[in-house]
């Protein structure tokens, strides 16, 4: 059993928003395994929260160029909500990189933001982008 397995709660009928969330997920995981060893690596919790980061990065500008693209009048709150995180994000690898550990309580907030977004926050447009799916000819929902 993984920390975080993926459910189908977590999708969202978006192939490529899906899979980016997979990636996400899969992260997550992969920097509980690596928190869960007896003397957890430094440098491949560098990697994986780098990762994290930029992988978080590129994920939120797939979103709002999505939002843009279509005119989703929730865009600066959803974008408020992307720019919180990616600043928490930043600041826990920051910190890491001048020599914190990471702890299961920085783990356990990325879980918990992770499954609120994509549970709540991002379930919010999809009624906005499926009434909109007959115009949206990029837009692959399941």
């Amino acid at each position: 059993m993984s920390f975080m397995p993926w459910t189908p709660e977590l999708e969202l009928g978006f192939e490529e928003i899906d899979g980016q969330h997979q990636w996400l997920v899969h992260l997550t995981n992969r920097l509980h395994n690596e928190l869960s060893q007896p003397l957890p690596r430094r440098e491949a919790v560098g990697e994986v929260l780098e990762g994290l980061v930029d992988y978080t990065h590129n994920h939120f500008i797939v979103e709002e160029v999505m939002f843009q693209h279509h005119d989703y009048p929730e865009t600066p709150a959803h974008k408020a909500e992307h720019d919180g995180f990616t600043g928490k994000a930043m600041d826990l690898l920051m910190r890491f990189e001048e020599g914190e550990e990471v702890t299961f309580e920085a783990l356990g907030f990325l879980k918990e933001w992770l499954i609120h977004h994509i549970c709540h926050v991002d379930r919010s447009y999809l009624p906005f982008f499926r009434a909109h799916q007959a115009q949206t000819r990029h837009l692959t929902m399941a």
